[in-house]
This record gives structure tokens, C-alpha cells and sequence, in this order.
């Protein structure tokens, strides 16, 4: 069994983003060498996400804009006592989810017609790190 790890950093210049990172992670795929098994994709900050959808410009408005009616920015958050203003990225990122695993076979990306893995920054402005972690044949 192979194992391949590798870290992806991002800086995000506004407090949310959505990038996409499909070709990034497809090509950690074939530099790993795996050509069956699995990658994770695995936010590692706890007010950011992956998520796998479409990449449309309407649906990330959407997606958005639930998250703001679920988890709407508030001055009045539990968590706002401990200094930060962070609360509704938090809860965001719950919503949204921290990982992705995704099924690799013939050394690519198993992935469905339109899938797309972005990463989902709810609190950027500072730097933050991905970990992809391949495992398989």
C-alpha cells in the first residue's frame, strides 16, 4: 500500500472564499502514484471546509446564502465571550463540513460529471493549511 501526503496553504484575502482545488488535488493523485484507493481532502482550521459540488457561479451564491440564513453573522454568540467574532464561521464550517474522502481508480479522481472540490474559507484573512492524504495500489 502507498501513502502520500502533502499539505496545501491558503491566505484568502477576504473573510470568505470559495476555491476551487480539483486540479490540484488530481494532480497530487498522479504524483502520488496511486491508482486505486483514496484521498482525503481535510481542511485543517475549524472555520474552514471542503466541499463537492458544482463549480457554478449561482450555486456558490446559493450555498452562501443558506449558509448565512443557517449560521448568520451575529454579535450576540457564546463564543464572542472568549474575544473572538468568529462564532458564525464556526458554525459554518459544521454545516459545510471539514473533509472530503474521494474514491480514486485508474490513478484519477473518481469523481461524478460535475463534481468539483473546493475549499470553503468562513473566517480567512490569515494563513490556513489543507492536508490531501492519498492512501492505495
Amino acid at each position: 500500500m502507498k501513502s502520500f501526503t502533502e499539505y496545501l496553504w491558503f491566505h484568502t484575502k477576504t473573510r470568505r472564499d470559495l476555491i476551487n482545488i480539483t486540479d490540484t488535488v488530481e494532480q497530487l493523485v498522479k504524483t502520488s502514484g496511486v491508482q486505486e484507493g483514496f484521498c482525503l481532502v481535510s481542511a485543517m482550521h475549524i472555520t474552514a471546509g471542503i466541499w463537492v459540488n458544482d463549480d457554478e457561479e449561482g450555486l456558490w451564491q446559493d450555498f452562501w446564502e443558506l449558509l448565512e440564513r443557517l449560521a448568520p453573522f451575529r454579535e450576540d454568540y457564546k463564543h464572542h465571550a472568549t474575544g473572538e467574532d468568529n462564532g458564525d464561521a464556526h458554525l459554518k464550517r459544521t454545516l459545510i463540513h471539514h473533509q472530503a474522502m474521494l474514491p480514486i481508480t485508474k490513478g484519477t479522481l473518481d469523481l461524478g460529471p460535475w463534481e468539483q472540490v473546493f475549499y470553503a474559507e468562513c473566517d480567512g484573512k490569515r494563513k490556513k493549511r489543507v492536508v490531501v492524504k492519498i492512501l492505495g495500489e
